[in-house]
Order: C-alpha cells, then structure tokens, then sequence
C-alpha cells in the first residue's frame, strides 16, 4: 500500500534514520514508536511527502487516498465545523464547492450543464450524498454535539478543534492514514471510541503514539525508530518490549560467555606458547581464538529516568478526609458537596465529567485553593507534596536547573543535588540550564525530581505523563507502583491508571461514584 525504498534522512552531520525499507501493507495498524528526537513526526512527514528525504523514495500505491491528521488546530478558523471534516477528503470537498458555484450562476448555459453533470457523476463515484451524515456520525461519535456542527471553528475550544482535525483525517475511508498523537487532549470516551474505530479499520494505519495502552489495543505491528534504523516487529507494543527486552539480555549472556572463553584461551596461550610440548595446542587455541567475535551491541537512543518515591515517614491511621467540598469558578459550579476519606495504602484514581473538576480538587487538597465551603483534614503524620498540570509558575526565576532544585532538597550539597539531576537525564552541562528554557517534558522531569526530593507520604499528581516520552512514562509508572504512601491521581494514559490504582472516584454532574476496584474492573473491560 506504501513502501519505503532505501529512505535516509541527514541534518548535517547527523543521521536521523538511513536506508529504511519498508513495506506497509493493507488491513495493519503499525506503532511507530521510538525516543523523543528519533525522527518519528519526521518519518510521517517523509511518508506523507511534507519532506523530501536526503536519499531514497516513498511509493503508494496507485490511486491510493492518503489521510493524515493536521497539527495546525488553528488553519480552518473562519470554515465550519462540517465542511472542516469533509475537507478530509480533498477531492470531494472541492467538487461540492465546484457544484455550489456553478449552480448559483444566473447565466446557468449549456456548457455549465455537462461540466456539472461531469461534477455529478464524479460526486456519486465518492459517496458525496452521504459526506455530511458521515461526517456528521464521527463528530457525534468523537463529542462534539449536532448542535455546533455548523459552527465556525474559531467559535469553539482548543479541546474541540482537536476533534474536528480528527475526524477529518477519518474522514472518507482513506487507503492510508498516518496519525501523529491522535489521542492527546482526548477525553477518555473519545479514546475509546478511537481505538475501536481502528481496530475495525480495514485499510493500512501508522500511528505516533505515547499511550502504551492504545498502542497494545490498536497495533497489529510495531516500527521501531532507533540506532539509526526503522526496524518492523510482529505484534503490539508489550510484545515488541519482552521481545526486544530479551534479545538485548541474550546478546549480554553469549558476549558474556565469549569474553569468558576468550580469557581463558588468551591465558593458556600465555602460559604454553613457550612450552615445545605444548606448542601445538597453543596454536590451536589461537586460532579457536581468532574465529570469536563479540556481538556489537549499540548504545539506544532510548534513556530511562530513575524515579523513586521515598517516603521519610509511615502515614499512621489517620490519613485524609475531604468533607463537604464545593467549589464554583467564573459561575461554574465544578464541585459540588464532595465528600470521601483516603484509607491506608489507598492510591485513588479521580475521574470527571470536567476536568476543570479534578484540577480544583487537588488544589484544594494541595492547600493552593480555599473552597466555597466543606473542609480537608490531614492525618497528623502525614507531609504532602502535588504535581499540578499547569507547573509553568514553579518556574518563573532566572535561575540554572541545579540552583531550581536545591531549594527542594534536604542535602544542599552540589554534587549531590548534580547526581540526583543525571539519574533524571539532566548530565553535565544540562544542570546549568535556565529553567525559564526548558521544554514541556524537562519540566516535569524537574517536578518529579521536586516530588522525590519531598520524602512526602502523600503524593498527589494531576496528569503527571503530559509531555513525557515512552521511557519517561515507563519510569513513573513504575515508580508510582512502587511507592510505599498514600497517592490520589488523574491521568490519561490508561495502563498508568490500570496498574497504580486501587479504588476509583468519579465525579459526575448528578453524583460521586466511589469504589474500590482497579480502572479496568471500573470499566468492565
């Protein structure tokens, strides 16, 4: 359906990726996975011909539509919403167009007749009678109601133009559609309904994607950008890990063994090249010698974070209890009489109907907002510490990374605070960085590092994985599992929330549910 011949990309001295052949073929769903800068938004754009690669060629199959989803949420500004889908398809939209102008001229003549009925039959070719129900079924599907799809798009909310470019890319039954981080701003329902549109779509997909769950449910192959090189793997995500995870351990153990055998030999070589009658077994063994050769294991471009939060102390029985909470923002009422306890061990997912709602909880229960009325009670052994969604005002000094975090850590020390910084990826000269420059990800690394430095028995994280990477993530993830206090969170990424929570709150418009189950049993998956 596409295939990739011999593609390299160079940006000066450095290689991106070099001779990637590639056949991408009907009825798949390939995950094109690999660290931050590897080249993964890139390699879409090379396949969807916005770059010219520095060598090589990409082919798609004649006649083939490709889709891909626009990252500009801003170009359709004065286009409503429908017509912003039908554009998906581009031919189409531009036939309607072509229709409308020539059946509003007054001098409507002959010629406009066999140019329109052309138009016409073109127009059935691509199911043009049926483009705006069809367009119309995917933005309901995705939330946004019938009632705004003749809106402009500048009339709407960032989180909604998402949606729109979305559906436009859908749009149509494309041959090939490329998807760079289709899920992010997604609310939870609109993911879902994604990933079941995929997994029945029947045409080729490639997909750029850090939701290691959507990965797993969508993916029927993974290529892995690393080493320089665009590797397809059989299988979804998890199973490309364990693969790749044990073909690195065996490469160790038979390098391992060889370095063995080759001491050994190089020893006996020392101690008989000397010795006439043992003379011959020494060339022998030279020669055994010459033919071992170590596997080249090359250094990924993947780089692992070490996060670890180290409670100073055991919360006692008490914990925390949030009674009676309501909170109203610009008229909006968000919270409404909210009342629960946090018990032993209990590390608590919040979902919401708004997620304006779970934001202003943790900020009341972090002390950074006063509620309208009820009250939050804190256990007497028990230190907090809260990573907000919007960290943008921790870092408003012009200060180097190494003097930002000092002021959180009980060891001033310089060398100390510099090792903790290299355990989060921030080595060498990296530490001297202003902070004020650094981007979305470095952040919340730097929070992270803030909350580990904390030695609070309370964490509370309001979508931690926002503007991580893969490794990043993997890192929290394990480290939120591992901690020993009592946590309350909201997340998108769903195997973060599968695999860290043991009770669910979830705050609609009518009621709070509140169980103690893991995500998945909350869902009834």
């Amino acid at each position: 359906m596409i295939n990739t011949v011999g593609v390299t990309l160079r940006f000066g001295k450095r290689v991106l990726f070099e001779d990637v052949n590639i056949k991408f073929t009907k009825g798949n769903c390939y995950g094109l996975i690999g660290a931050n800068g590897a080249g993964k938004s890139t390699f879409l754009k090379i396949l969807s011909g916005e770059i010219e690669p520095s060598k090589g060629e990409v082919s798609i199959e004649k006649g083939a539509r490709l889709s891909v989803l626009k990252q500009d949420h801003f170009a359709y500004e004065d286009y409503t919403i429908i017509d912003t889908v039908i554009m998906g398809n581009e031919e189409l939209y531009k036939i309607m167009k072509q229709k409308e102008e020539i059946y509003a001229k007054p001098d409507f003549s002959e010629e406009d007749g066999i140019k329109v009925a052309k138009l016409e039959e073109r127009f059935l070719d691509l199911d043009g009678w049926n483009a705006e129900a069809d367009a119309a079924t995917l933005l309901n599907n995705l939330g946004i109601p019938a009632v705004d799809h003749y809106k402009l798009m500048k009339e709407i909310e960032a989180k909604d133009k998402v949606k729109v470019l979305l559906a436009q890319s859908l749009f149509g039954n494309p041959d090939i559609l490329l998807l760079d981080e289709p899920t992010n701003d997604l609310d939870l329902k609109s993911i879902e309904w994604l990933q079941e549109f995929l997994i029945n779509f029947e045409n080729t997909v490639i997909v750029v994607s850090h939701d290691r769950y959507f990965l797993n449910k969508v993916c029927t192959h993974i290529a892995d950008v690393d080493f320089g090189k665009i590797k397809v793997y059989p299988g979804n995500y998890d199973f490309w890990y364990e693969s790749s995870q044990l073909a690195l351990k065996q490469a160790k153990e038979a390098n391992k063994k060889k370095e063995e055998k080759i001491k050994e030999l190089q020893e006996f070589i020392a101690r008989f090249s000397a010795n006439a009658s043992k003379s011959k077994q020494a060339t022998s063994r030279k020669k055994s010698l010459e033919k071992i050769e170590l596997e080249e294991i090359k250094a990924s471009n993947r780089k692992y974070p070490y996060i670890d939060f180290k409670p100073d102390r055991e919360p006692g029985k008490e914990i925390l209890t949030v009674k009676n909470i309501s909170k109203t923002i610009n008229g909006v009422k968000v919270l409404d009489n909210i009342s629960f306890a946090v018990k032993a061990d209990n590390k608590i997912a919040v979902l919401a109907d708004n997620e304006m709602a779970t934001t202003t909880l943790f900020q009341i229960i972090a002390g950074e907002l006063e509620p309208d009325q009820g009250e939050i009670i804190w256990g007497q052994t028990i230190t907090k510490d809260y990573f907000p969604k919007d960290n943008s005002y921790l870092f408003q000094r012009d200060e180097a990374l190494v003097d930002w975090l000092r002021k959180y850590s009980k060891d001033p020390d310089e060398t100390y605070v510099r090792g903790f910084l290299g355990r989060m990826l921030f080595s060498g000269d990296e530490a001297l960085k202003n902070v004020k420059i650094l981007s979305g990800g470095e952040k919340v690394r730097c929070v992270l590092s803030k909350l580990m430095l904390s030695g609070a028995n309370f964490l509370i994280f309001d979508e931690p994985t926002n503007h991580l990477d893969m490794e990043s993530i993997t890192a929290l993830n394990e480290g939120m599992k591992k901690f020993k206090g009592n946590m309350i969170f909201t997340s998108h990424d769903h195997q973060l929330m599968q695999t860290v929570a043991d009770r669910i709150i979830d705050i609609r418009k009518d009621k709070v549910i509140d169980r103690e189950c893991t995500y998945n049993e909350y869902l009834g998956i």
